[in-house]
């Protein structure tokens, strides 16, 4: 078995991460949480430090990704509806920063929001 991990996805908050852990490891599948404890002691290092990372071995990326699409909360916008991704039409977008610049690195809570499609990978910012 291959022990390279991979990160399916990243969490806020612990609570949410922990719904999708349990799926899959009552599908078999072994998780690890990276930066769970840091986050669990102090909550405001969750955006600098990029979340909680869902992460599985690589033997199992295909099928913990199967499981993943079919259990995970898509972002949604001011009225709860789906974001649909201007470029491919899909209504599968994820919250996404970017973090780019050493201001955004430093106060993470001031970059806007953007979302990143999981269909076809396109970023797009929020609509106000």
């Amino acid at each position: 078995m291959s022990k390279d991990l991979v990160t399916l996805g990243s969490f806020e908050f612990l609570a949410d991460v922990q719904i999708i852990k349990g799926r899959l490891e009552a599908e078999g599948i072994e998780v690890v949480l990276k930066d769970e404890n840091t986050v669990s002691i102090d909550p405001f290092a969750s955006n600098a430090l990029g979340g909680i990372k869902l992460q599985v071995y690589n033997s199992d990326k295909e099928r913990a990704q199967v499981i993943f699409n079919e259990v995970r909360n898509y972002a949604v916008d001011e009225n709860g509806l789906l974001v649909k991704c201007p470029n491919c039409g899909e209504r599968k977008s994820e919250t996404h920063y970017l973090r780019n610049t050493i201001f955004y690195k430093l106060f993470p809570f001031f970059e806007p929001k953007k979302y990143r499609c999981t269909h076809c990978n396109f970023i797009t910012k929020a609509q106000q």
